[in-house]
């Protein structure tokens, strides 16, 4: 893997951080220390600029090349967050704090984005300005809109923005990527059916919610099957059910379901809701009962648009030779893609090796891919604005 020397010198310091942010997981905007960490290190580097406080808790870093004759600016970004979940690794550096952990690797990515604002801090060797992102709250709660609203694009004049994501099952070291759509929109629905309560021996006497429900239920299930078409790429699931009653004997008067629904399309996103309103509330209504929506909406459909997408495998290919440009898409959500709506820009996937999945107890971040994610970094911020 030919990655620079300066890198390769850094990957013991660099893992360190990481093992320290493992160590140490907080939750949503909750990212004081880790910010504070991420301040200090960009700090000791000479980073230009740094503003905390984007999108709540997030920062904001600028490193300016060694000329800025074409006024070229991008953005490099790493989530910062943890999950709710108790670790179960055993590790030396395992979390200290009980039912938090990095489960999904951001603390991986947040060490690998600062590896490369300490190289690119020190070499300076493009045309323009980087700004590096380390954002909030991606597990659920729109880090990334939030620092999208607080108007970083503008502020900074980001004209391209890039991030990358680990992949447990890849080849440590391997990148993947794909134009378009790369990962879901996300959307989650409540249902409340309410019926009219009962004994279970008089069902005649009561609407039975339960059966409401459950026929909503099943029907929601032909919404993929009988009205997507098989060619586009729609997932609903129900993942919760219950009712009011206590008792075997007793009929409920209220049940109640949630789920969610994503797809790669917006406009079967816009259908698949419609469907799951008309669905529920015809259903209840034909069967004597009644049923409310819930509509949540939540992270939009991951889009790499085509151009970006071609620069960011070109990096890969200057790293390794172990690169996907045309990877299948998948159907998890991330929050990036509300920077990807207001710029061009592409999401890569990073290999993590034969490791457990993410937001699994037992998942850990392999610390040997960070020389490849460093590497990437840099390469495409150079590649990109190339120095005079």
């Amino acid at each position: 893997m030919p990655v620079r020397n300066r890198i390769a010198e850094l990957h013991t310091e660099i893992t360190g951080w990481r093992r320290h942010l493992h160590a140490n997981p907080e939750l949503m905007y909750d990212v004081h220390e880790t910010a504070a960490f991420v301040e200090a290190r960009l700090k000791e580097f000479g980073v230009d600029e740094i503003t905390p406080g984007i999108g709540k808790t997030g920062v904001v870093a600028v490193i300016k090349g060694k000329s800025d004759t074409k006024g070229r600016v991008i953005g490099l970004r790493a989530d910062m967050d943890a999950l709710p979940i108790e670790e179960d690794t055993g590790l030396d550096y395992a979390s200290n704090v009980p039912g938090k952990m990095h489960a999904c690797g951001h603390d991986g990515h947040t060490a690998m984005l600062l590896g490369a604002a300490k190289y690119l801090a020190e070499t300076r060797n493009f045309d323009g300005s980087v700004v590096l992102i380390f954002q909030p709250a991606e597990e659920g709660g729109a880090g990334g809109k939030a620092m999208c609203d607080d108007g970083m694009m503008d502020r900074w004049g980001i004209q391209e923005v890039y991030g990358m994501h680990n992949a447990p099952g890849m080849p440590v070291g391997e990148f993947a990527t794909r134009p378009g759509g790369l990962m879901a929109s996300s959307d989650e629905f409540e249902i409340v059916v309410t019926g009219i309560g009962g004994h279970a021996a008089e069902p005649h006497r009561a609407v039975d919610s339960t059966l409401v429900a459950a026929q909503i239920l099943i029907t929601l299930q032909t919404i993929v099957s009988r009205n997507i078409d098989p060619l586009k790429n729609v997932v609903l699931t129900v993942g919760t059910f219950n009712t009011d009653s206590t008792a075997s004997n007793v009929i409920a008067h209220t049940a109640r379901m949630e789920g969610t629904v994503r797809t790669l399309d917006g406009e079967m996103r816009g259908y698949a809701k419609e469907r799951v309103f008309r669905i529920a509330e015809d259903t209840a209504s034909a069967m004597g009962a009644s049923a409310e929506v819930i509509w949540t909406p939540g992270y939009p459909v991951t889009v790499n648009t085509p151009d970006e997408a071609a620069y960011a495998v070109e990096a890969a290919k200057a790293v390794t030779d172990k690169v996907i440009g045309d990877v299948d898409p998948i159907m998890p959500s991330e929050d990036f893609a509300y920077m990807l709506e207001e710029r061009p820009g592409a999401y890569m996937f990073l290999g993590n090796g034969d490791t457990a999945m993410c937001h699994h107890p037992q998942y850990n971040f392999d610390d040997e891919t960070i020389p490849a994610g460093v590497s990437w970094f840099a390469e495409i911020t150079e590649r990109r604005m190339p120095a005079e």
